[in-house]
């Protein structure tokens, strides 16, 4: 088991959370990872990350798979200009791979929010620490594991 996807075993299983963990293989875009779980592509999570300009930071945008986040909105509640996160700034900060980015487990604390549709789910998939591995959630417990905000920042 890589390291990533035990992070996100243990970060789920210390938040007293079954940790329903599926290896999917490849599920590089939420259309792929929707299929291989039998889902909607809304209720797959996206962790989209970008470079907080200012702090240096990477931030975190939770958002349903069938939605595109708005830079300018998503710039705004980050109260700074926001760029693209690189692989070497977002390994660093969170520990994870581009691609299969999992909204627990982080090395390092993240400031994040997410998206409302995702809420309108009971079920929701994310990545689980690779681009293989996915895990399913309550989504109602994704902003206490996580910290993230409800906030509007989609197209």
């Amino acid at each position: 088991m890589s390291k990533s996807l035990a992070r996100v075993r243990r970060a789920l299983e210390d938040a007293g959370l079954d940790a329903d963990i599926r290896e999917v293989g490849q599920a590089r875009t939420a259309q792929e990872a929707a299929d291989s779980v039998g889902c909607e592509i809304d209720q797959i999570a996206k962790s989209i990350i970008f470079r907080a300009e200012t702090s240096g930071e990477a931030v975190l945008f939770l958002t349903a798979g069938g939605n595109k986040v708005c830079a300018e909105k998503a710039s705004a509640l980050a109260g700074e200009p926001l760029g693209k996160a690189d692989a070497a700034l977002i390994r660093a900060q969170t520990g994870f791979a581009i691609g299969g980015v999992a909204p627990v487990g982080h090395l390092s604390p993240i400031r994040a929010w997410i998206d409302p549709r995702l809420l309108e789910f009971t079920t929701i998939w994310a990545a689980a620490g690779t681009p293989r591995h996915v895990f399913a959630l309550d989504a109602h417990l994704l902003p206490g594991l996580t910290g993230a905000v409800p906030a509007a920042f989609t197209l």
